[in-house]
Order: C-alpha cells, then sequence, then structure tokens
C-alpha cells in the first residue's frame, strides 16, 4: 500500500495542530483512498467515516485502520437529516471532504429523482450542518462532467456548466448548493472538479475495473456504442494528493480542476487492455470487444486545465504507465474482492 508522495514527505516535518476530519463516502473507492492517505499523513488526526455502504463501498477497503484508536466508521445516510445533525453535534468536526454520491451514469437515467435527491439534497443537507456547527473547510468532490461535452476547447473553472446527463445534473446542482453558502454565508467551501479517477479496489461500474473483470473471466469488454468516445484517467493516489492540497492551500469559495493528462479512446482502452491481460491469447485484439446500446446521452470527452491547482504545487505524478500496472496487478490478486460482473451490466465512464 502505497500513500506518500515524495514531494510531501511530513516525517520530518511538524504537523498542524490536531483536527478532526469527516469524510462521507469514506468506504466508496476515492474515499478509502482519501482517508488512508490522511492517517498516514496525520497519524493523530481523528477521521470520521460516514458511509451508507451502497453497492460499490466495502469496509475491506479500510481494513488496516480496523483497530486504529484515531478512526472512526459510522455506518449512516448523507440525506437523514437526524443523523447528519448528530454526527456534527458530537464529533467537534474541523474539516469536510464530501465525497458521497450516487455516481453511476447509467442509473442516473433510471432513476434521475434519486440521484437528485442524494447529490443535490443530501449535499445541501451536509452544508447546513456543518454551516452550523462551525467547520473550517468544507470540500467538495464534483466531476468534469458538470462541463457537459467539448471536441476542442478545454474548460477551465470559469467554463460555464453545461451537464447533459441526470448524474452530471445533479452535479452541478450540489456545486450551486455550495457556492450559495460562500456567498451568503462566508462558509469556507471548496469545490474539486477531477477527471475520471482509476486504481485498485474500484467497484467494477467503472470502464477499466469492468473491463478487467470481463477478461479474467474470459468475457469480451463491451463498448458502448461506437467506442470513439475518449477520456482523461487519473490514477487515485494524483487525487487524493490533490485533495489534500486543497485542504492545506485551496483557496476558500474557489473551484479548482484535477486534470489529468493522459487522454485515451474507451475503443482504445480495451483493446490495451486486451494485450496486458491476455498475452498468451492467439486471437485478435478485437475478438474480445463486443459493442452494445450506447446510453442516452453519450459525451465524446471531457477535457480540462489544471493551471490553478498547477499553481499551488499539485501535478500528476503517476504515470498511465505506471497506474494501470498497478491496477492490474491488484486486480489480477483480488479476483473475489467484488461480486461477479457478466457482459450484460452497463459499465460507466
Amino acid at each position: 500500500m502505497s500513500v506518500k508522495s515524495e514531494s510531501d514527505d511530513v516525517s520530518n516535518k511538524p504537523q498542524l495542530a490536531c483536527k478532526t476530519v469527516l469524510v462521507t463516502g469514506g468506504a466508496g473507492f476515492i474515499g478509502s483512498h482519501l482517508i488512508l492517505l490522511l492517517a498516514a499523513r496525520y497519524p493523530l488526526w481523528r477521521i470520521i467515516n460516514v458511509d451508507s455502504l451502497n453497492y460499490c463501498s466495502s469496509l475491506k477497503n479500510l481494513i488496516y485502520l480496523e483497530n486504529t484508536s484515531t478512526y472512526k466508521f459510522i455506518q449512516g445516510d448523507v440525506c437523514d437529516q437526524y443523523f447528519i445533525d448528530h454526527i456534527f453535534s458530537t464529533e467537534n468536526i474541523n474539516i469536510v471532504f464530501h465525497c458521497a454520491a450516487q455516481s453511476h451514469v447509467e442509473n442516473s437515467f433510471l432513476y434521475p429523482s434519486q440521484f437528485m435527491h442524494v447529490n443535490a439534497a443530501g449535499t445541501t443537507l451536509l452544508l447546513q450542518a456543518a454551516f452550523e456547527s462551525g467547520v473550517e473547510k468544507f470540500i467538495y468532490m464534483s466531476t468534469d462532467e458538470v462541463y457537459g461535452d467539448s471536441l476542442d476547447k478545454y474548460f477551465d473553472e470559469s467554463s460555464p456548466k453545461r451537464p447533459t446527463n441526470p448524474y452530471s445534473t445533479s452535479k452541478a446542482a450540489a456545486e450551486n448548493s455550495v457556492m450559495s453558502y460562500w456567498k451568503n454565508h462566508k462558509f469556507p467551501v471548496v469545490i474539486a472538479r477531477s477527471s475520471n479517477v482509476y486504481g485498485p479496489r474500484q467497484y467494477h461500474e467503472k470502464v477499466i475495473p469492468r473491463f478487467l473483470f470481463l477478461l479474467q473471466q474470459d468475457q469480451k469488454c463491451t463498448i458502448q456504442g461506437t467506442g470513439l468516445q475518449s477520456r482523461h484517467f487519473l490514477y487515485v493516489d494524483d487525487v487524493t494528493e490533490a485533495l489534500l492540497i486543497l485542504m492545506k492551500r485551496g483557496i476558500i469559495g474557489e473551484i479548482y480542476n484535477i486534470a489529468a493528462n493522459f487522454e485515451i479512446a474507451i475503443i482504445q482502452l480495451a483493446r490495451d487492455l486486451v494485450k496486458m491481460v491476455k498475452t498468451a491469447s492467439n486471437d485478435k485484439l478485437d475478438d474480445w470487444i463486443l459493442f452494445v446500446d450506447d446510453r442516452p446521452v453519450s459525451d465524446l470527452r471531457y477535457p480540462m486545465i489544471s493551471d490553478k491547482m498547477h499553481k499551488l504545487g499539485w501535478k500528476p505524478k503517476v504515470p498511465w504507465e505506471e497506474g494501470i500496472r498497478r491496477t492490474i496487478k491488484w486486480y489480477e490478486e483480488n479476483k473475489s474482492y467484488w461480486p461477479v460482473v457478466t457482459e450484460k451490466e452497463p459499465q460507466g465512464c
């Protein structure tokens, strides 16, 4: 398990005053990696993990912290006002990382009201409780999808939000709530918009772990539409490093793009993973690819500029070749970590 970066090694640096940090969705993919990094970087801080333990979350992601006195897991729903009010009234929380969300785009077309309820209304409820308790900093984890599609123009933080699906619409609505607390109450908020994140322990609804699971079971990679849509992929350690930098140096009331340098078309991603996983196969690459119906709306790409993050001292450090090697290795060694996936289940990207 690697949770430190060379540029931010704190072994010989004085720690900040002890804090209590709340991470919502902390048993999920990004949230669990963030908690492990916080625990390694700030071993004296208290970390509260609130998660409803939905299908894509697992306490196995945090097994290393099970017997750690500074870590506490509380199962609960961010949409439960009584529960959230109780957390803030009893835990003396200083910093909030709000990572909890419904994030599967395909499901958002089926259950749009549920996504709006969890992602937008739940965020507003959490904001109010954090505001009333005097939280020092509230960091909201958003997505590049709020910008909508672009073939050539790169988005910066001032670009208009033009979400095209129920998931990104709910995230954009949540951002509006976050910024309203800054504008109306000067509540110290920061918004992070990230490119697609990948790495070990990600649930197989996302495209990279889905392709890997299917190939491990000798099934074909299912590609929606033409597969020409491309995504920018960012290794999870780079994202959690960015979030800690925003905790320490992010300017309140600001939005920051956490953008990947690496972009690849989904069909090329599938072919590359076939090469890496099916090295002994004599089949042609496309023999392992199955084209399926596209989603109702499919954006081609979400290119972003990260100049604001670069000024804070952050840049991606894990190149694609290294990140995907680590990811493939983890899934090869943990084939039964998540339930079995089939070709018929949709992937998200």
